[in-house]
């Protein structure tokens, strides 16, 4: 008797937990962990993820599974105890646990059918599957179960004779092309051409055609070749003597670009320094987490490219995860360009089709390296040798729905199980891992300076309160105009940055640039203007809206925030000579724009890039000498204790991509606060001095790294429901945790109302408590059962956003 224990695609508390299964004869031995099946549940027939067999259960009364969905586990056994970790440190249904590993296309509705593996004859198989394929290449699966041939075909499958291919009931559609092939065996074709009558002189030379190529030839080749018309073929095909057919393709993302094989390049001194301890840990298989900190253009990505050359070479593999928005053709050409056909790039502007044809890849072993966003870090692969994480402190890495993992802690995990180095990279580290690196949790690895020694461009800061003074109202300073003149005149390009990350709106004065902030939690009130409040989105502050500035008493104090938009009409006013390409949520929409217009810049046609946080990263253009930045204030007034730091990253970022090339660049920051230490110690791309400052902050207020967070945000339709919901929660916290614990809440959430269900929240901030897991396991818990209320908790360990 062979029970499988099934966790089945059914995310509340009271289905978090394998359920047993009885395997039937015909599928025994061929249910294996890993696998999806299809299980009977109540009165409905769903998925579910197999994750063991045994051999008796406590159960009297099982069911029986259904039907295997796969001939071969999409979970692999490394990936499978992962989802047991990510379901204890996220703290999420086991189910979701899985699916986050897989591509979009297997968590749509689904058909599916057998086919051959390329090059496979029916003549290959054994006797009994003749009669299935002979009419078909691709034979249904429904049509396979009624005949009993399953245990046969997956005995093939497991010597790579065939495989299983979904079609999946949504967009996803396998890209078919047809092929013809002969019917018969080689001797037979020869004996035929040999006895065939003269008249069908072009049916002969085709027949003669496929003696010396005794394969499958695409339909379109034949025709375009002219070794065949569609009519010769339709004849042989109803004589007997060819098959035509359809085979599955790979959707090729790249097919219509070319890309320019690369060598390794001679590392500088810095770099071999950098790299040795890298190969080292590659070498005698040992798991260490690298911090590589070097400034903007010092050549990182070469130390990626050549430890991942080494991992190959030892028959390993290696994924590489960059931000979404720095996942521009220009990285996947490095990539491509070095490794060619071992790389597999998984990111959002793929339609599902093609994420599935690049993760299968990853999952044939075809591919040794994928490339992709966040969620690449499942990578199907068995045999890493290295996990590289490029802008470590990146906050997309951090997933904001169930499970809320981290990258960086997924790719720790992984890497202890293979043994392996992980890499995280960046020119402005997060303050977790440098603190980390600090304390020699990690090892620091150091780029002082660029590339060929180039000098870090020169940055100017200017104060747009002495702009405001001197009769300036427009959104460019003197100098910058003037500097975006020059340049279109001297046929260089410039890029202007909006930092539009800050949603709200916030209240200074443009004066003296005094911002209201709450008197208690040192962040700024947000301006609410319906009820014209000024509100602490942490602990509930209130005030109201000052008519003149509580500093300066001067009447200019006003709420801030402008968009893309504004700024390019402002531009066609001020410079209407300028070529302006304008990157932003609007325009880079459709599949293909983003490149499109990326490359556009790059042939020079256009003067200016305008846009927001996607062209802050991984550009590297030779020909731009001027970057300025609108509005490096906007992010500092967010209710949000890593303001500073991401502000400081983004003007690092942002700053590093001028002057990358022979051309010295310029950098020109405007703002409202140039005395707040991020954007003066951004001037000088000084991070060690910004660690330092900035620590000092998160000590004094019991932020990260010093401190551990988790937040507990409760919602219902009811506002009283969620207050009565929430203080019960914050008490029980209390009672549960040590007195070095601090409990913040119950607070109004930063967001107070989304979809018309208002949030509360609980923040708790603590260093060692080993019961917390279990404390936060219960609160979820208790709060699961009760889904009739339609109160609704979650719980974010180390939160990223904490609106």
């Amino acid at each position: 008797m062979e029970i499988a224990s099934v966790i089945v695609d059914v995310p509340t508390k009271q289905t978090d937990r394998a359920f047993d299964y009885l395997i039937p004869e015909q599928w025994s031995g061929v249910v294996q962990p890993g696998m999806r099946v299809i299980v009977p549940f109540g009165p409905r027939k769903i998925q579910g993820f197999v994750t063991s067999l045994k051999s008796q259960s406590e159960f009297k009364k099982l069911r029986e599974i259904i039907e295997p969905m796969e001939l071969e586990p999409v979970l692999n056994t490394e990936l499978l105890e992962l989802g047991d970790w990510l379901t204890e440190h996220t703290l999420c249904f086991k189910i979701f646990a899985y699916q986050v590993m897989l591509p979009a296309a297997l968590k749509a509705k689904y058909e599916k059918s057998v086919q051959l593996a390329a090059g496979m004859q029916i003549t290959d198989l054994p006797e009994p599957l003749h009669a299935l394929f002979e009419s078909n290449q691709l034979v249904d699966w429904e049509e396979a179960l009624k005949n009993g041939m399953v245990p046969l075909l997956q005995k093939e499958a497991a010597k790579g004779n065939m495989e299983v291919i979904y079609i999946v009931k949504e967009k996803v559609k396998k890209k078919k092309l047809k092929f013809v092939r002969p019917l018969l065996s080689l001797a037979e074709l020869k004996e035929e051409v040999a006895h065939f009558p003269a008249k069908a002189e072009k049916q002969k030379q085709v027949l003669s055609y496929f003696i010396e190529h005794f394969d499958a030839v695409e339909m379109r080749k034949l025709v375009a070749e002219k070794i065949a018309t569609s009519a010769t073929i339709k004849a042989l095909v109803e004589k007997k003597l060819l098959i035509e057919f359809e085979m599955e393709v790979y959707r090729d993302p790249f097919e219509h670009s070319t890309f320019k094989r690369s060598k390794p390049l001679p590392l500088t001194t810095s770099q071999q320094t950098a790299i040795a301890p890298i190969l080292n840990s590659i070498e005698t298989n040992r798991h260490e987490v690298f911090l590589l900190y070097g400034v903007t253009g010092s050549g990182k990505t070469e130390i990626y490219l050549q430890s991942i050359q080494e991992v190959i070479e030892r028959g390993q593999e290696a994924i590489v995860l960059v931000p979404e928005i720095s996942l521009t053709p220009q990285m996947v050409n490095r990539f491509k360009g070095r490794f060619g056909d071992l790389v597999a790039v998984l990111h959002s502007g793929l339609s599902a089709g093609e994420k599935y044809d690049e993760w299968r890849k990853i999952q044939r072993k075809e591919v040794k390296v994928a490339v992709g966003a966040r969620s690449a870090i499942f990578a199907p692969f068995e045999n890493l040798g290295i996990i590289i994480i490029d802008e470590e402190h990146e906050t997309s890495y951090k997933q904001e729905e169930m499970p809320r993992y981290h990258a960086r802690d997924v790719a720790i995990e992984r890497a202890r199980t293979y043994n392996c180095p992980v890499v995280l990279g960046s020119a402005t580290p997060s303050l977790e891992s440098f603190a980390r690196a600090q304390k020699k949790v990690y090892h620091l690895l150091s780029l002082p300076s660029r590339m060929n020694n180039q000098s870090l461009p020169s940055v100017e800061i200017i104060d747009m309160r002495e702009e405001l003074r001197n009769g300036n109202r427009s959104m460019f300073s003197r100098k910058l105009f003037e500097m975006l003149k020059d340049r279109i005149e001297k046929k260089q390009q410039s890029v202007l940055f909006l930092n539009k990350r800050g949603h709200s709106s916030f209240v200074m004065c443009r004066d003296c640039g005094y911002v209201m902030n709450c008197p208690n939690c040192d962040i700024s009130l947000t301006y609410h203007r319906v009820h014209e409040q000024m509100k602490c989105h942490y602990c509930g502050y209130e005030s109201h809206v000052p008519k003149e500035c509580p500093e300066c008493s001067s009447e200019y104090i006003r709420y801030f925030g402008t968009g893309t938009q504004k700024v390019e009409d402002e531009l066609g006013k001020i410079l209407p000579e300028a070529r302006v390409i304008r990157m932003d949520v609007d325009t880079t929409g459709r599949k293909g724009s983003h490149e499109r217009l990326l490359t556009d810049f790059q042939n020079g046609k256009a003067d200016i890039l305008l846009g927001t946080q996607m062209i802050a990263k991984g550009l590297d253009f030779p020909n731009i000498t001027l970057v300025g930045v609108l509005s490096a204030d906007t992010m500092l007034h967010l209710p949000d204790f890593r303001a500073s730091e991401k502000t400081f990253q983004l003007l690092t970022q942002v700053s590093g991509r001028a002057g990358r090339h022979e051309l010295p660049g310029e950098v020109i920051i405007q703002t409202y606060t140039p005395e707040h230490y991020s954007i003066e110690l951004a001037g000088t791309q000084d991070y060690d001095l910004f660690y330092q400052r900035e620590m000092m902050m998160r000590k004094n207020h019991h932020y990260p790294p010093f401190y551990y967070l988790s937040l507990i945000t409760v919602s219902h339709e009811q506002l009283m429901t969620v207050v009565t919901a929430t203080e019960k929660i914050v008490s029980f916290v209390r009672s549960q945790v040590s007195t070095h614990a601090v409990v913040l809440g119950p607070a109004a959430s930063p967001i107070p109302r989304i979809n018309n269900r208002y949030r509360y929240q609980c923040l708790i901030k603590y260093k060692r408590e080993p019961n917390l897991a279990k404390m936060l396991k219960t609160i979820l818990d208790q709060y699961q059962t009760d889904t009739k209320s339609g109160l609704l908790v979650t719980i974010d360990v180390n939160p990223f956003i904490l609106m």
